[in-house]
């Protein structure tokens, strides 16, 4: 593909208000839409604000929606898309916006901390963590998050509906509950902290209608509803109204109270 001269709309605007303004730029072999967005930086918009960090998919920190999809700057080649098309580059649209393409994405750092983090094991210390790989194949997909915000911002619950947001953490970090519930050695259930009730009760599961929408946009291909949030949903439904399941719950705690190996 030789150069040649695209047909831009950019989201310019702030808090207060803003819309789409028209831009024509030289799109060359092998650009990507970030390219693209710096080329207007320097040629055309020197005050445009975007917030990039890697160019390589692994900071997240380039999130947009092109097209109306929510997408990695970095990563959508320009030659995804033909000649005559006009493309359009917006904020997300989930998120408060700061300014032009860079929003407020702090509600997802207030959601991650309302995760209760990893509990080792009271009986092993550092070092001594031993599992075996195909306990962990399936929490180990989850770690490739980069945290880039594309699913929270897809997902219609948060993305539709801001007075849902208090009560729901999103996609990313049910994720990150069911890595937690599924890690091998995690023993927040000694402390008595059930993450699959937690999950429900404290984070919101039950809005989930497993649309798969957080899958299709993740840039890291994270099975997000079918490995995570769907297993997730059953472990939780099973532990709340299982009675089969709740009484060995039970039976499985008082039996290590007592001490009995």
């Amino acid at each position: 593909m030789t150069g040649y001269e695209a047909r831009f709309k950019v989201w310019r605007g702030d808090v207060e208000g803003g819309g789409l303004a028209d831009f024509t730029v030289e799109v060359n072999e092998g650009e990507v839409v970030l390219d693209i967005i710096h080329r207007l930086q320097a040629t055309q918009a020197p005050d445009l604000a975007v917030r990039w960090n890697c160019k390589a998919g692994k900071c997240g920190s380039c999130s947009a929606e092109i097209n109306g999809r929510p997408r990695l700057l970095c990563m959508t080649r320009m030659s995804v898309f033909t000649r005559e098309e006009t493309i359009t580059v917006t904020p997300l649209r989930a998120f408060p916006v700061i300014r032009d393409l860079v929003t407020d994405v702090g509600f997802n750092y207030t959601k991650a901390r309302e995760v209760p983090a990893f509990v080792p094991p009271a009986e092993l210390g550092p070092g001594e963590y031993r599992m075996m790989q195909e306990d962990v194949e399936r929490s180990q997909e989850f770690r490739k998050c980069i945290e880039c915000f594309l699913c929270q911002d897809t997902c219609h619950v948060v993305r539709d509906h801001e007075e849902n947001k208090p009560a729901f953490a999103g996609p990313r970090f049910l994720l990150r509950v069911a890595e937690l519930d599924m890690h091998p050695l995690d023993a927040a259930g000694d402390t008595g902290l059930d993450r699959g009730r937690a999950a429900q009760d404290e984070h919101g599961l039950g809005y989930c209608n497993i649309t798969k929408c957080c899958t299709e946009v993740c840039p890291e291909g994270i099975r997000i509803t079918d490995n995570a949030l769907i297993p997730l949903k059953e472990r939780a439904v099973d532990r709340k109204y299982d009675p089969l399941v709740w009484l060995g719950s039970k039976i499985g705690r008082r039996t290590r109270d007592r001490g009995t190996p």
